[in-house]
């Protein structure tokens, strides 16, 4: 059941970009989550940063919608513990659903069920290339 659990907030998560809502997407975190994120900013801690990230990344999108989608998603989970890692594509759509571009990266989640399972560390990432310092293009 648990799996399963974890399975439901990875859905929540890309339901959550998708509509653009802010506290739904922050209300899935621990209140001192920590992340290592891909873009700008080499970590952040508690939901006030987190809200801070959200409320740009949301605002910058104008009226495009992220369509988030987990790919081979490897879930653990044992008692009040578990972990999801998986490549994650995320979708820019256009109001009408036309796809205008998308990203490939990596995802880990570490989670802990207190009552409800919460996100407490999230790490994105690319493969940086060792000639050009540049993030490598995954595979399609």
């Amino acid at each position: 059941m648990s799996e399963q659990e974890i399975r439901d907030v990875l859905d929540a998560y890309a339901a959550t970009v998708h509509a653009r809502d802010v506290d739904g997407h922050v209300g899935l975190y621990d209140d001192d989550v920590h992340l290592f994120d891909a873009w700008e900013e080499f970590e952040a801690r508690g939901k006030e940063a987190l809200r801070a990230a959200t409320e740009q990344w949301f605002g910058s999108l104008g009226e495009e919608r992220v369509r988030v989608t987990f790919d081979d998603a490897i879930v653990v989970a044992d008692g009040d513990v578990g972990f999801v890692h998986a490549a994650v594509v995320f979708a820019a759509e256009t109001a009408s659903g036309e796809r205008v571009r998308a990203m490939r990266n990596r995802f880990t989640f570490g989670l802990r069920r207190d009552g409800r399972w919460r996100i407490v560390h999230q790490h994105s990432s690319l493969p940086i290339s060792m000639v050009t310092m540049t993030a490598v293009p995954p595979p399609a």
